[in-house]
């Protein structure tokens, strides 16, 4: 079962132990990354930073690239994928908001609140992120590919 790019196949026969087993793999790695949101919820910590530097992240990160070649050609593919990109689309957005907001501390604490609004942003996008993408394992959906891969 070969996917072109900007592509995945359609979830295949549940009876395959090996995918069985990478979809199972694949929600404990969403479990993990939702970890690290509830988390933050639950403290008083930003989403955002907590899911990129929260280590059940961290270690979700590492387990979709350590088998991140066995689900290629495979609808689990977009998964791993999606992941991956939630996890370093944060870390750029955070960079981003930290760039715009430090330089406006020194404007009378405008880059406070910018930072916050950024921090707040990034965690919704996150949450929204590993909702949308477990909610969709669960259906045995693959998630969209972008039409050119790393």
């Amino acid at each position: 079962m070969e996917a072109t790019p900007g592509t995945a196949t359609n979830p295949p026969d549940a009876t395959d132990p090996k995918l069985r087993g990478l979809v199972e793999y694949t929600h404990w790695m969403y479990g993990l990354h939702s970890l690290s949101v509830f988390t933050a919820l639950f403290t008083a910590h930003a989403v955002a930073l907590r899911f990129a530097f929260g280590l059940p992240s961290i270690i979700a990160v590492v387990m979709n690239y350590a088998r991140r070649s066995e689900t290629h050609g495979t609808w689990l593919e977009s998964h791993f994928l999606w992941q991956i990109r939630t996890f370093w689309y944060a870390w750029l957005w955070i960079l981003v908001s930290l760039i715009i907001a430090i330089p406006l501390i020194l404007l009378a604490g405008l880059g406070f609140l910018v930072g916050l609004l950024g921090m707040g942003l990034v965690g919704l996008w996150v949450i929204y992120r590993i909702v949308r993408g477990w909610l969709s394992l669960r259906d045995g959906s693959a998630m969209p590919m972008p039409s050119t891969q790393p």
